[in-house]
């Protein structure tokens, strides 16, 4: 089977060796460095050189300095007892396979220094505050990368990391003792990991730290319900606001829309509530009426919830109606803004959405307002030189562009239409506007639909994106791009 692109070919776990052995067989620079590494835990170090090899002075007097257990020869049963992981590094790959065959037939994981084909598991690079420790593993990318993130996240990291970490150990017992599970237990957390708790231990008074930690256990009260009205922006977790992310890992409950990509929903804290509540053309797993009432429900229950949007909240997102039953019941909450699909549609395609001198205003719509009679005068905002970006446009298309046309917009005016605007699979095309009609026969754009028209998209890069007469046809084991009636399959 093919390694999928984005999954890992190995788990990230830790190996507890505490009271154990950890056996490194060889006697150079290799070994050296794998002992110096073992050195950092309360394992003991075990080291055999093999037969015939002559330990390096480092070695030894490494082994000198801090009491450990050396050898030569070829390895024993006693070499192995209470083994729990093992490092082979003896430089020649005929004898660390062999000495890794005989280390994992006792069923011990194994490395083999500088030969991944032969390891169990790797040895990532480590930033270690005891009792914390940051592993940082590339896979096949290098060891270049693994120490360049590892300076990155060290000066990341406090120096008194560690000693927060160890006061945290210290009060975890008396929080479960003292306080419910749930969100008054959160809320003591937050206060200890973001407040003056941790102020103090960055100043190296323990002492106070540990006055600040009893007096918060006494004071944390049960929270009151909050609700956050988040924009997930069009999907890419990496246009997701800071702040938004931040809410995401406060949150007890996430009650997402369909629109919203699982890895979006999966930035959230682990132990979060996330529920479904996404309306997609002819398919509502819950009504909005549903939605305010849950919503309500949730925070009178003094739960934080986040109502999680694609793209804007108060873009095409019914905030209003959320806002209103939140208010009605007396419920504090926030909008959290994301960036909506237009702006990504447009940034997909360096398209100016206002251009001195061509386009001063911008008409945020839907498809099915324009091919109704819901917006009157939408028609000669668009003659007056004014950007549309019209959301969810593709299935009233053809009604769309001859309600443009009628009105006396230009059938050459430009337009551009992006699926899954923001995202690695977005789809591009170009187009005029007497175009349009066609995108209703785009049977292959499955995803959420972007239009924009106006002369300014005229300006757009056309790098990446395809005519619009041009279609993708799919079929279940190829795809055919077609161009007009002449090449249709």
């Amino acid at each position: 089977m093919t390694a999928h692109p984005t999954r890992l070919t190995a788990f990230p776990a830790f190996f507890r060796v505490d009271s154990a052995a950890v056996l490194i067989v060889g006697g150079g620079e290799e070994a050296l460095n794998k002992a110096r590494l073992i050195a950092e835990t309360t394992a003991q170090v075990r080291i055999v050189v093999p037969e015939g090899e002559t330990p390096e002075p480092d070695l030894v007097q490494f082994v000198l300095d801090g009491g450990y257990h050396l050898r030569t020869g070829i390895l024993q049963d006693n070499d192995f007892t209470n083994v729990k992981l093992a490092f082979v590094a003896t430089g020649d790959a005929a004898q660390d396979a062999k000495i890794a065959d005989e280390i994992r037939a006792r069923h011990i994981p194994v490395n083999v220094v500088d030969r991944p084909h032969l390891c169990d598991f790797f040895t990532p690079a480590l930033v270690a505050h005891a009792p914390v420790t940051v592993a940082i593993g590339t896979e096949g990318a290098g060891p270049v990368l693994a120490q360049k993130l590892r300076r990155e996240i060290g000066a990341a990291l406090s120096p008194q990391t560690g000693a927060l970490a160890q006061l945290a150990a210290d009060y975890r017992e008396k929080v479960e003792s003292t306080l419910p599970k749930g969100a008054t237990r959160r809320l003591f957390w937050d206060v200890f990991f973001n407040g003056a708790v941790a102020q103090a231990v960055e100043r190296g008074d323990l002492h106070l730290a540990r006055e600040l930690a009893d007096q918060a256990l006494t004071e944390v009260n049960i929270p009151s319900g909050y609700v956050w009205l988040v924009g997930a922006g069009p999907g890419a977790e990496d246009l997701l606001t800071l702040r938004a992310q931040r809410v995401l890992m406060q949150a007890d409950v996430i009650l997402y829309d369909a629109l919203v990509p699982e890895s979006v929903v999966a930035m959230g804290r682990r132990d979060a509530v996330c529920i479904p509540v996404g309306k997609r053309k002819g398919c509502h797993s819950k009504s909005q009426d549903e939605i305010n009432q849950l919503l309500v429900e949730l925070a009178q229950d003094g739960q934080r919830v986040v109502r999680l949007k694609s793209g804007d909240p108060l873009v095409f997102g019914r905030a209003g109606e959320e806002m209103a039953a939140l208010r009605a019941a007396g419920i504090s909450f926030e909008i959290v803004p994301g960036i909506t699909s237009a702006i990504a549609a447009a940034a997909d395609m360096q398209l100016p959405l206002t251009l001195r001198g061509v386009a001063s205003s911008l008409i945020f719509t839907t498809g099915h307002d324009m091919a109704g009679d819901i917006l009157p005068d939408w028609a000669r905002l668009a003659l007056s030189g004014a950007t549309i970006a019209v959301y969810m446009g593709a299935s009233v298309a053809a009604s769309v562009a001859h309600r443009l046309l009628t009105a006396g917009l230009h059938e050459d005016t430009a337009i551009a239409v992006v699926e899954n605007a923001g995202r690695t699979e977005r789809v591009m095309l170009h187009g005029l506007l007497k175009d349009l009609a066609q995108l209703e026969s785009h049977n292959e754009l499955q995803g959420p639909v972007m239009v924009i028209i106006g002369d300014a998209v005229a300006g757009a890069s056309l790098e990446g994106a395809r005519p619009f007469a041009q279609q993708l046809i799919s079929t279940p084991e190829l795809h055919i791009l077609q161009a007009g009636e002449k090449e249709k399959a």
